[in-house]
């Protein structure tokens, strides 16, 4: 079990801002990734499909031998994770928007939230909210369009940065002091973001903090493996292997769940 893979999925690319950062604090790992572009995005789907998929998904990893489960997408772990846990024994981690760390740091007392429609009317959210930020005034908008801008390649675009000012416009007539991206895609237009928000505006995600608890349940279960780090990546639709290299990666597989 300890020389099992550990599996990562998402609705697309998005996953790949966790998958770093397990790889950086996991070098020796196997890790097998999958995105199920074929039913992306996920903030469009209504819960029960989103737990259909995840399931699916989750399934194949197991099937995979995989030793524990990284739900790299905020809006599969807000609507799912808790049918995951209890329909499977395998450990998962899942993503949380990281509102208490922002919470926490911000002087103003404001904090945005930009995320998915899937996230945001999750009751995980409103809950992680509500405990994490009583006394914070937390601004929360919808991200028109931003995942299919990330999975077109065009997260530096003019374009995305366009849909960005569109988006941020209302929190930022508020002095927010932290922006929390509540999606796994989002990371990718820190670029972006960069031109638009205020330089005293720090942006906060939870890659880092996954990655940790990660390594924490593999060292708990005595699964941490001292591996060649070797990854494969799937697609469940036909990979737009352009698109891929865009994000570091050369050989991606098709598989049809």
């Amino acid at each position: 079990m300890r020389n099992s893979p550990i599996g990562v999925f998402d609705s697309g690319v998005g996953g790949l801002s966790v998958f770093h950062a397990l790889r950086e604090l996991l070098p020796n790992e196997e890790i097998i990734y999958v995105a199920d572009q074929a039913f992306a995005p996920y903030g469009k789907r209504t819960k029960s499909e989103i737990q259909n998929r995840s399931e699916i998904i989750s399934e194949w990893l197991i099937a995979k031998g995989c030793k524990l489960i990284v739900v790299a997408c905020n809006t599969a772990t807000t609507n799912a994770i808790a049918h995951l846990r209890e329909s499977f024994s395998v450990p998962f981690v899942g993503i949380e928007p990281a509102i208490k760390p922002a919470a926490l740091g911000s002087k103003t007392g404001v904090v945005g939230v930009l995320a998915t429609e899937g996230t945001l009317s999750s009751e995980l959210f409103q809950t992680t909210a509500q405990d994490h930020a009583k006394d914070i005034d937390v601004i929360s908008q919808i991200g028109h369009g931003l995942v299919a801008l990330v999975e077109s390649g065009k997260a530096t675009s003019l374009e995305a940065e366009r849909q960005l000012q569109n988006d941020l416009a209302p929190m930022l007539e508020k002095p927010i002091d932290h922006l929390v991206l509540g999606c796994t895609h989002y990371p990718f237009l820190r670029q972006a973001l960069g031109r638009i928000l205020p330089k005293n505006v720090t942006i906060v995600d939870c890659s880092n903090a996954v990655a940790k608890q990660t390594h924490r349940l593999l060292e708990q279960h005595q699964l941490l493996h001292n591996g060649r780090g070797d990854t494969t990546y799937f697609s469940t639709q036909y990979p737009d292997k352009k698109l891929w290299k865009l994000f570091g990666v050369d050989d991606v597989s098709q598989i049809d769940i």
